[in-house]
């Protein structure tokens, strides 16, 4: 059976605009959290989101492409490029068709949809750009990578709402273990906020509420009430061992198995008895050969939600049982927000920098313990741990579930 390890990052996030600074703010419990400022919120009571801040896309993206292509799009051009470049590899010396590209993304060009019907109301459809159309697909960025990477291979998109990133990493995986590719260019983008998407997640009665931004979302926490909408990007860079080795690459981890299910219970509501993640955790482990005993990490969805965080506790101690209480378990979203379908990929990302690290980021604004959640939620402060293995747990709308184990590599 062919290997498959991770040996290139990239991610922008409202932490950081690449893997450097985002991982030095979750370690430090820092909040990306902050008050609106992509469109006017004068009509919304606590118009609170994770904004990436200081993202110069100049960088990453030439002037002309630029004025074309949406703000989440600009998000994994940026991420593939810091991707590429940390994993050392040399495209243009590798057999093209061997190189594929997996993205996905919950929402699509949120900006271009947006812009493009003002641009239709107020100058009618003569000044709607000939460029709107194939830069607003789900797929966008899987060809602009590809165009800028000169990847062949397998190619498409993926979207399975906030379980996106998670499903779409793994089945990229699977692409370069059954022996289509031996690299995969991998993760999630998102760039939700628009007055348009906010109030439907704020008609839903799914945003958190709070008066100091910074500790608006409060997962596991009995007085948590909501998420809050983020925007980003993460690429992971998945390699068949024996073509990273031949190399002499650096290696973060192995990527050791993957699963997806759904709820088929509800559009919204996950099902009380958890049992849709938690299938979705059973397959990864057995499908990465590993006993629940041997996990010793879980970046969990944690959205903060009063319903997510109990049922994905339930989840959790169905199927580790007495491991359960020494699982560290820990949502990165009270640090990031909820970056839609992005999430999985960028929470993939840190687990695998907490085996590559051995330091478990926290989950912040932990202050009240929840009876109906009671596992060991790695409060207000990282930890320094032995981490072998670590999961990552996402569940979408839809009734929509993924879940992926990463190992700590050791040759």
């Amino acid at each position: 059976m062919r290997r498959v390890v991770v040996t290139g990052l990239g991610l922008v996030t409202p932490l950081g605009t690449d893997v450097a600074c985002t991982w030095d703010a979750l370690v430090a419990g820092r909040s990306g959290l902050g008050l609106i400022t992509r469109f006017d919120t004068s009509a919304y009571e606590h118009p609170i989101a994770a904004e990436v801040k200081d993202f110069d896309a100049s960088a990453y993206v030439e002037p002309k492409l630029l004025r074309r292509i949406d703000l989440s799009s600009q998000f994994a051009l940026a991420a593939t490029q810091q991707a590429v470049a940390d994993s050392g590899l040399d495209l243009a010396s590798m057999p093209p068709r061997r190189v594929g590209v997996l993205l996905g993304t919950g929402m699509g060009s949120a900006h271009q949809i947006v812009e493009q019907q003002r641009i239709l109301d107020e100058k009618g459809p003569r000044r709607v750009s000939p460029f709107m159309t194939s830069h607003m697909l789900p797929d966008t960025a899987t060809g602009l990578v590809a165009m800028a990477t000169g990847a062949r291979g397998p190619n498409f998109a993926v979207t399975a709402a906030c379980a996106t990133g998670g499903a779409t990493t793994g089945e990229a995986a699977e692409i370069i273990r059954r022996g289509d590719s031996d690299v995969m260019i991998a993760g999630g983008y998102e760039a939700p906020l628009q007055p348009i998407y906010y109030a439907g997640f704020a008609a839903m009665k799914a945003l958190a509420v709070h008066e100091d931004p910074a500790r608006a979302v409060r997962p596991f926490d009995l007085d948590r009430n909501g998420f809050i909408l983020g925007e980003g990007g993460a690429v992971l860079i998945l390699e068949e061992l024996e073509h990273a080795r031949a190399r002499g690459a650096r290696i973060y981890a192995e990527w050791r198995g993957a699963a997806t299910s759904n709820d088929a219970y509800d559009m919204v509501g996950a099902a009380e008895d958890g049992h849709g993640v938690a299938q979705a955790m059973e397959d990864a482990l057995e499908r990465a050969g590993l006993d629940a005993s041997e996990l010793d990490y879980i970046n969990a969805h944690g959205t903060g939600t009063a319903l997510n965080d109990r049922v994905e506790t339930r989840a959790i101690r169905d199927i580790f049982g007495e491991h359960a209480d020494e699982l560290m378990v820990s949502s990165t979203k009270s640090m990031h927000g909820h970056m839609m379908g992005a999430a999985g990929a960028v929470e993939a990302a840190i687990a695998v920098l907490t085996c590559y690290h051995g330091l478990v980021p926290p989950t912040i604004n932990y202050e009240t313990p929840d009876p109906d959640c009671d596992l060991d939620y790695v409060p207000n402060q990282a930890r320094r741990a032995d981490v072998r293995a670590a999961m990552s747990t996402s569940v979408g709308l839809g009734g929509h579930n993924s879940a992926i184990i990463f190992s700590r590599w050791e040759d």
